[in-house]
């Protein structure tokens, strides 16, 4: 399937490592050039060369604190890329706390660090999108958003906010051709997942092992997903193919949310 991305310009945030970089992987794999912010310059330039090294698109790379380079970041994309066609709004993720671990002061830096900068890229972008008749906005959240992940209050909460702004926004812009999506993913074989891991292992007394063997056992599929799978569904969310799936958000958890 030709996925009509070639030439496509995407703006790939926080993309040093992870599902981030696996996904302005996937986008440069597919022909789409992609700019990729992190705060670590080191490994950031070092995944924008290996990605641009395969092809067949193009992987820059702009060191970002999104917190406060928003502006920035939206100005280089333009610089280097000429325009932004794709969004792919990923942020990192707080510390893992239970709901009454949570300092008060606590939830305005991570909602300035993870929700705002979403909001204010996607208000850059939208106008270069509208003038094309052509968009996508794909946010990157977790499966949290659905079913409370344990000791995960503060991206629970946070990242649900998201969930209505972005349903919202696709109603505003689909008759322009810009679709608006969320995609979720459950435990994908990440640094990230690694670091909660680790985090619940500390907080239960038990191995990391065990607490990742107890997870996959509570996974139908019996697994930790691969990057690579997650970044496909982003690539098929940020084509022509997918013109009429707006307003969604999308499952990549192998099962493991029990909701219909």
């Amino acid at each position: 399937m030709d996925l009509g991305l070639t030439g496509k310009r995407a703006l790939v945030l926080s993309s040093s490592r992870g599902l981030g970089r696996g996904v302005a992987s996937a986008l440069a794999t597919e022909g789409a050039n992609v700019l990729m912010t992190a705060r670590s310059a080191d490994r950031l330039n070092a995944a924008a060369a290996e990605i641009s090294a395969k092809g067949p698109g193009r992987a820059h790379a702009f060191v970002a604190d999104l917190t406060r380079d928003v502006e920035a970041i939206y100005q280089e994309a333009v610089r280097v890329l000429g325009g932004v066609d794709i969004l792919v709004a990923n942020t990192g993720g707080p510390p893992a706390r239970m709901a009454l671990g949570v300092k008060p002061e606590e939830w305005v830096p991570q909602f300035e660090a993870m929700v705002l900068p979403v909001f204010r890229i996607a208000g850059l972008v939208l106008d270069g999108m509208r003038e094309r008749g052509w968009g996508r906005i794909v946010t990157v959240a977790s499966s949290g958003v659905i079913q409370p992940i344990p000791n995960l209050a503060m991206s629970n909460t946070l990242r649900s906010s998201i969930v209505g702004w972005s349903k919202t926004l696709a109603t505003e812009v689909a008759s322009q051709g810009i679709t608006v999506n969320m995609v979720l993913p459950g435990r994908i074989e990440t640094d990230r997942t690694g670091e909660l891991d680790a985090a619940n292992a500390k907080a239960q007394g038990k191995t990391i092992e065990e607490i990742a063997e107890a997870a996959r056992a509570s996974i139908p599929a019996a697994r930790y997903g691969r990057v690579e799978e997650f970044a496909d569904m982003v690539c098929f969310l940020a084509s022509e193919r997918a013109s009429y799936v707006t307003g969604s958000m999308i499952r990549v958890d192998g099962g493991a949310v029990r909701s219909v």
